[in-house]
C-alpha cells in the first residue's frame, strides 16, 4: 500500500495564520455538492489542498457560494481491511469561495465504503441526507438563536 507522507502545518509555523488547529496538506480527488434554499444548485470534481479538524480546504471548477451548506465527499488514502477503498463525506458550510479554491467547515464527517472503480453519481441520486442535515443543522441554530435572546 503506497501512503502519502504529510506535514503537518503547525499553528506557529504559519505566520499571520489565525487557524488554531493544524492542517494537513493532503491532495486528494473529492466531489462535492452544494445545497441552497433545500436544492442541490451545484456539483462538481477537484481535488483538496489541505485538511484539519474543522475545515478542509480544496480546489475546484468554480466558486461556491459562501454560507451555502455543502457535502464532500473525499477518496481516503487507507484501505479498510487492507482491501476495500474508503471514503471521507464531509458535511458543512462554504466558508470562503474565490478563483476555484474553496474552504468549507466540517460540521459533521463520516466514512463510507465505496466501489474499487470510480463511477460519478447519477444526476437522480438521492440526496437526502445533505438535506436532512442542513435543515437539523437550521433547526438547531434557530434554537440557540433563540434561547441567547431570552
Amino acid at each position: 500500500m503506497r501512503t502519502e507522507r504529510l506535514e503537518l502545518v503547525k499553528p506557529a509555523e504559519r505566520g499571520k495564520d489565525r487557524r488554531s488547529k493544524a492542517r494537513f496538506p493532503i491532495r486528494r480527488e473529492m466531489r462535492f455538492k452544494v445545497l441552497e434554499n433545500g436544492r442541490i444548485t451545484a456539483s462538481g470534481a477537484g481535488h483538496t489542498q489541505n485538511i484539519c479538524s474543522e475545515g478542509v480546504a480544496f480546489f475546484s471548477d468554480g466558486d461556491l457560494t459562501v454560507g451555502s451548506f455543502v457535502e464532500v465527499s473525499i477518496s481516503w488514502p487507507v484501505l479498510l481491511d487492507d482491501r476495500c477503498p474508503l471514503r471521507l463525506i464531509v458535511f458543512g458550510r462554504v466558508l470562503r469561495s474565490e478563483e476555484g479554491w474553496s474552504v468549507c467547515s466540517i460540521d459533521k464527517y463520516e466514512f463510507r465504503t465505496q466501489a474499487r472503480v470510480f463511477e460519478a453519481a447519477p444526476a437522480s441520486r438521492n440526496d437526502s441526507m445533505l438535506r436532512r442535515w442542513a435543515d437539523a443543522w437550521l433547526k438547531e441554530s434557530v434554537k440557540v438563536r433563540a434561547a441567547a435572546s431570552a
